[in-house]
């Protein structure tokens, strides 16, 4: 954008009947041009249009420090460091036969109290562990999106989807901000020890919360970072608080939290009307051992 012109400040012709004296006032024109010319520069600089100054950048939500350890990415969201991206290299991790005793992933299912017939969300879906499990809990009127950023992971997913003979999975190669997910179509998006690795966690919460229908679910699933025992590395695990903190700049009611479960908890979100609504119900009470 190219700086306005400034009207000519040339001096006002004279006649000998109104001579300026010299070193006196300039004439009223002259006066007016002086002053316009001021007022033209001050709003060029706060329109950002002085020479070689760019406007100032929006702020942004994310730091950028030194890296807590060689895992680190040195980028902060909320006061939390971001964890690297697991690679597609590490797929076999996924499927490993200890995750049944870690992680109860039928006791997930049950806490999320599917439907047959729902259009669900597996964002970060790796191998499909998870994915098979929702296809099946949602039936074949249901749907289930299966998402990654990976095209690698996406091709181990559809071999096992192909093995389990299950057709209501739509696989999708998402982006690091955009999910690529139909826009109020889904009635739950599930992420699995997932949440602490996106590197743009403000920016996806919104596109998934665009996603979801209204009053859809968003459920986080993370390692506990309250518990030391729980055998995980601190960057891949999360406290409750810090879900909840990162949740409250979008229009997501937290609805309950499921501890229950050997490593993990599982939070669980309602889409509001607009952002921060806060707690909508209180959560249920469940016996030692059991998701409600």
């Amino acid at each position: 954008m190219t700086r306005p012109a400034a009207p000519s400040t040339s001096p006002a012709r004279t006649t000998e009947k109104s001579p300026t004296p010299r070193g006196g006032p300039p004439p009223a024109k002259g006066l007016w041009l002086l002053a316009n010319s001021a007022f033209l520069a001050t709003l060029a600089l706060a329109l950002g249009l002085g020479a070689g100054e760019p406007a100032a950048p929006p702020s942004s939500p994310y730091e950028y420090r030194a890296p807590s350890g060689p895992e680190g990415t040195g980028k902060f969201y909320c006061g939390r460091e971001i964890a690297p991206v697991m690679s597609h290299a590490g797929a076999d991790w996924l499927e490993r036969p200890e995750r049944e005793a870690e992680e109860a992933p039928d006791r997930v299912l049950a806490a999320l109290e599917l439907q047959p017939g729902l259009v669900v969300a597996d964002l970060g879906a790796g191998t499909g562990y998870y994915t098979r499990r929702l296809a099946r809990a949602v039936g074949p009127a249901g749907r289930v999106y299966a998402v990654d950023i990976q095209p690698e992971m996406l091709e181990h997913l559809r071999r096992h989807l192909a093995t389990a003979d299950l057709s209501n999975v739509v696989t999708v190669l998402g982006t690091e901000t955009d999910p690529r997910l139909p826009a109020a179509s889904l009635d739950l998006v599930l992420m699995v020890d997932v949440y602490h690795e996106l590197a743009w966690p403000h920016e996806m919460l919104a596109a998934l919360c665009q996603a979801l229908k209204p009053g859809g679910r968003l459920v986080f699933v993370e390692y506990r970072a309250e518990d030391p025992a729980v055998p995980i590395k601190p960057l891949h695990k999360m406290t409750e608080a810090q879900i909840r903190r990162e949740a409250a700049g979008h229009p997501l009611a937290w609805e309950r939290t499921v501890s229950t479960l050997p490593w993990q908890h599982l939070v669980v979100f309602r889409k509001t009307e607009t952002a921060g609504e806060g707690r909508i119900s209180a959560p249920p009470t469940a016996a030692p051992g059991h998701a409600p």
